[in-house]
């Protein structure tokens, strides 16, 4: 999981537009693909350069444009050039720390968002920033790395499964958001079996790994809610957008991704109370653990608390005491030493102090 803050000193002071990359070189070179369509035809391609993305800029078909890798902010700069995108939106599609939001600027819209996803091989996730430019015949996605949640996406464009080849560029950016916020619900099922396990580990025995855990994953529950509340409101945005872009046939669509996201929401903040109860139960056990503890050592100090008074007494070095010169005294302080302790044994146990 990233960092919830993204550090934004190196940009300080620079002019406005200014394209510096904000983040983790994440791959090695910049990768270029399209898939440009129709009802009848499909081109598949990895473009050499950004300057082939030039034969697209004006085709009638729908064109789909995949940078993988943001580092490379000259090649950033051109395909913005290119596509007359605003030195400002070519900034934010390079801070990879971006808050997810919708800008319109008539010719096209600008969309930042978080992807996150499960590795095959790793049980954690992958936060991970993509910019969504759509225009009037080409969406532009720019993502951190190769691996996405498009995949599905792809294979309806290739077997024409469904709507996607007969509809325009909208359809396209809806399918790319949907897959975006579906792929949250995946995150969210893992994320509450961990918390599930990590119930039953706390409720079986509580160890201070188990603690160490629990604030990790409060501190990736933290991390989602900030960026699910801006996605709601960015696909909120997006449904009440009165853009040329945006057919009006596409609305319910955008109400079916807006619901997904009030639901995600409503099971963030379900799992973040499970996790707070599984908290209080690990602390109530530490601390059950702790009192009888102390109630064992409170019950061996009183023990030996008239134990220790008999033999201060009799540890006094005056020649006066009458039972220092006595023949069974030293049994006699034994016995009542013992005697002693077995009557408060006793007395406690009767109490069930212990």
């Amino acid at each position: 999981m990233d960092s919830l803050l993204k550090k934004h000193s190196g940009v300080a002071g620079l002019p406005p537009g200014t394209v510096v990359y904000l983040g983790n070189q994440r791959v090695e070179q910049v990768q270029i693909s399209v898939i440009d369509y129709n009802a009848e035809e499909l081109n598949e391609e990895v473009l050499p350069s950004a300057d082939a993305c030039q034969a697209y800029a004006g085709k009638s078909t729908v064109t789909w444009i995949n940078v993988v890798g943001l580092h490379d902010t000259d090649l950033l700069q051109e395909i913005g050039d290119m596509f007359d995108l605003h030195p400002l939106v070519v900034e934010d599609i390079a801070n990879t720390g971006q808050r997810p939001k919708l800008e319109d600027h008539g010719d096209y819209i600008f969309m930042a968002l978080k992807m996150l996803y499960r590795p095959e091989d790793d049980d954690g996730v992958v936060a991970e920033q993509v910019s969504l430019v759509l225009g009037p015949n080409y969406v532009i996605t720019f993502q951190e790395v190769e691996d996405d949640v498009f995949d599905r996406v792809r294979e309806r464009i290739r077997s024409s499964a469904g709507r996607i080849r007969n509809m325009g560029c909208d359809y396209l950016a809806y399918s790319l958001i949907d897959s975006i916020v579906d792929n949250y619900f995946a995150v969210l099922e893992a994320l509450g079996d961990r918390i599930e396990a990590l119930h039953d580990a706390v409720t079986a025995k509580a160890r201070p790994e188990t603690l160490t855990e629990i604030h990790q994953l409060k501190r990736e529950m933290v991390y989602l809610r900030k960026c699910l509340w801006p996605l709601r409101e960015l696909v909120g945005n997006l449904q009440s957008a009165e853009s040329k872009l945006i057919d009006a046939k596409l609305a319910p669509y955008l109400r079916d991704v807006y619901g997904h996201t009030i639901q995600i929401i409503d099971n963030l903040d379900s799992l973040r109370d499970m996790l707070s109860g599984t908290l209080d139960i690990y602390m109530t056990i530490v601390s059950n653990r702790m009192n009888q503890v102390m109630r064992v050592l409170t019950v061996i100090a009183t023990i030996f608390m008239p134990l220790t008074f008999i033999a201060g007494i009799y540890g006094m070095n005056f020649e006066a005491m009458p039972e220092l010169k006595w023949r069974f005294g030293y049994a006699m302080v034994w016995g009542i030493m013992i005697a002693s302790a077995l009557g408060m044994i006793v007395f406690f146990k009767r109490k069930r102090w212990f």
